[in-house]
Order: C-alpha cells, then structure tokens, then sequence
C-alpha cells in the first residue's frame, strides 16, 4: 500500500506540472529507431557489414541505449524535484528498477522468443536500465551534481573494472558489472548488457537536469556546446584511432574509414561510443523543445510511455514477422526465434533492406495508436502501477 501511495505522488506531481518535452520527443525518436533494429533481428540481416546500407541500418540504432539510459536519469531528476521527496523518490527507483529486471526474464523473454521453455535466458538492455535505476536511488539523496560527476567518471574511468579475470572465484558474476573472460554468468545468462559503464550513464543523466535550469535560450545553448564538444572529441580521438587501425592485411583491405570511425565498441560501451551518441542527442534537444507538427508530436506520444512501447514494439514486431514469413516464403520455424535477439534464420528466408523497412513502418504505425491510448489513460484516468510501466 505504501509503494501504491508513493507511486500515485508521482504520478499526481508529473500530471499537475506537466513534463520536458525535448525529452520525450528524443526519447520517442530513439524508440522509433529501436524498432529498426529490432525488425533488422527478426529478418535475419547481420547486424553490421557487409554494405553500407545493412552497416548504417544497424549504426544509427546505436542511439537508442545511450539516450534510454540516459534520459532514464534525467526522468528521476525530475520526479525527485517535482515531489520534492527524494526517500519515496529512492523507494520508486529501487522498486521500479527491480520490476525491470523481471521483467526482462518473464514478459520480455517470452515477446522476444513466444516460448518459455528455451532454457535461455538475457541479461539485455531492460535488465541493465533495472539494476542501474536500482543503484542509481540509493544515490539520490545525494546532491544531484555529485552524483551526475561520479556518473562520468565511472564512464571515464570504466577500464578499471576490468580486472577480476585474474580472480577465479569472481570472475563469473563479475561479467554482470564490466567485461569479463567468463564464459557466461552464473545461472547461464548470457550478459548482453553489463552494469558498468551504464550506471555512470544514468547517473551522469541525473547530474544533467540540474542544467535544465535558467533561461531557455541560454540553456539551449548550453546544450550546443556540450553536444558539439562531445562530437568533436569523438571525431578527433577516434579519427586517430580509425586511422592507426585499419589499413587492411594480406587477406585485402580493410573497412573503409568511414566505417572504422563510426565503428566503436558497443559491448561494453566504450568512451568514444558514447562520446559519438550522446553528443549528438545532448545537442539535439533545442531542436526537439521547438518540434511541433504531426510528426513531433507522435514522437512525443512514444517518449511518454516508453517502457510501455518496449514491450508492446517487441509483440508486435515478432507477429508481424511470423506473417511476413508466411506470406513471403511459405513458411516458418520458431525455432528461429527461439533464442532471439540472436536468431537462427536460413539464407534463403532472410529480407531485404527494402522488406525490413516496410516491415519497420507497419509496426509503427500500429504502435502510434496502441501507445496513443496508453498515453491519453496514463494522462486523464492513472491507475497507481502504471507510474512502474
């Protein structure tokens, strides 16, 4: 009963002052992206490489778990200032973040794969923003600019996690927190996402909406700079690096340089990868506060209720594949799915880049409407668990 009355607070406090919204439309925006990549696992195209057209279908996904995570505490900075009780504010993180994660082994696991008898279990991208919003209130009665400079320097600073290789006896749980040698977790998990440095991510997201504070146009500018300086260090560092590291071998050349430049480490998120994500969504955020039309305010829409569109885009892409399949080929296998997102789908039955996009618009256009309803309810009749979802 507790938790319902401090999640109906919240719920109350973000109704009656209403919310960013250069949030929620950059949040919508990478939730519509997502969808790409996603659409891309059920149709069997590699992810990155061998064209430029399959490479950049995957890259500009890239987006999406930066600014989810992100924004993620960003979203927690508001709420704690808004009902201006960081205790309650501490107890919704840590229980909201703990449903995350169990989500992702149940409901998830099952929308990804329609079965629950695989044995295989992810530690993904909905497990790591549930630990990391759990860790991230056990910190927030601290002062939120403290605790956004410990955020970047755990993402600074990542390197020095990795080193319980050494260590037998903790290597295998510690490949939740950072990279490991492991082979996989305890419990068999396969670790997608570790929690380091995406607690410093989400962390260094709640230090920043202290800068939301001030004048617009003087914030908006703020936003420039910041973003702008993160790309162009990204662009320096990396293209040194892209230029050291890529110059073919004796079996041919290599990428192009183009390609090593956007080509950064993902798993786990390495400093120039995030330096070339976030800089650009940081920077973007004047543009999104100004957005109006149909199209800004559909990515609105999704950015309200983005937890509620992971699930429902997950559902809604996998049935629309099972038709796409039928309706194409002839047939279907669910053993293909069977461990998604890594599928197991044979040559002759993978898509087209042309396919995969169509695929990807009909979905959104499905979720524009069942995410529309969930909004305009979550908006006008809130019940207490959908603060949680």
């Amino acid at each position: 009963r507790r938790l319902a009355r401090a999640a109906a607070t919240v719920m109350q406090a973000v109704g009656a002052t209403g919310r960013v919204r250069s949030v929620d439309v950059l949040r919508g925006l990478v939730c519509v992206l997502m969808a790409i990549d996603h659409v891309r696992v059920y149709s069997g195209i590699p992810a990155g490489g061998p064209t430029p057209g399959i490479f950049l279908t995957r890259w500009i996904t890239h987006f999406v778990a930066p600014a989810f995570c992100f924004f993620a505490g960003t979203g927690a900075f508001f709420m704690g200032r808004k009902t201006g009780d960081l205790a309650g504010l501490r107890k919704f993180l840590i229980t909201r973040g703990l449903l995350l994660v169990v989500l992702e082994m149940t409901l998830i696991r099952f929308a990804w794969a329609f079965n629950v008898g695989t044995g295989f279990m992810l530690a993904g991208v909905i497990w790591m923003l549930g630990w990391c919003m759990a860790i991230l209130g056990l910190f927030v009665t601290m002062p939120a600019a403290r605790v956004g400079w410990i955020g970047v320097a755990i993402v600074a600073l990542q390197q020095l996690f990795n080193f319980p290789g050494r260590i037998g006896a903790i290597a295998s749980p510690w490949s939740f927190i950072y990279n490991s040698p492991a082979e996989s977790a305890p419990f068999g998990i396969n670790v997608l996402y570790v929690l380091v440095p995406w607690i410093g991510v989400m962390m260094a997201g709640y230090g920043f909406g202290l800068l939301f504070d001030g004048d617009a146009a003087a914030r908006d500018r703020r936003f420039v700079k910041i973003g702008l300086g993160m790309m162009a260090a990204w662009l320096i560092v990396g293209s040194v690096q892209a230029a050291m590291t890529g110059g073919g071998d004796a079996e041919g050349p290599g990428p192009p340089f183009w390609i090593r430049l956007l080509n950064q480490q993902k798993y786990p998120a390495s400093q120039l990868f995030l330096l070339m994500t976030l800089g650009p969504t940081i920077a973007l955020l004047p543009w999104a506060s100004r957005a109006k039309g149909f199209i800004a305010d559909a990515l609105d829409t999704f950015g309200r209720v983005p937890m509620f569109y992971y699930v429902m885009h997950l559902f809604v892409i996998h049935a629309l594949a099972i038709i796409t399949m039928q309706v194409m080929f002839g047939s279907f296998d669910a053993s293909w799915y069977a461990t998604a997102p890594y599928t197991g789908i044979p040559p002759d039955h993978r898509w087209s880049l042309g396919l995969l996009y169509l695929v990807w618009a009909v979905a959104i256009v499905i979720l524009y409407f069942v995410c529309g309803w969930y909004a305009r309810r979550k908006r006008t009749d809130p019940a207490p668990w959908m603060a949680y979802i």
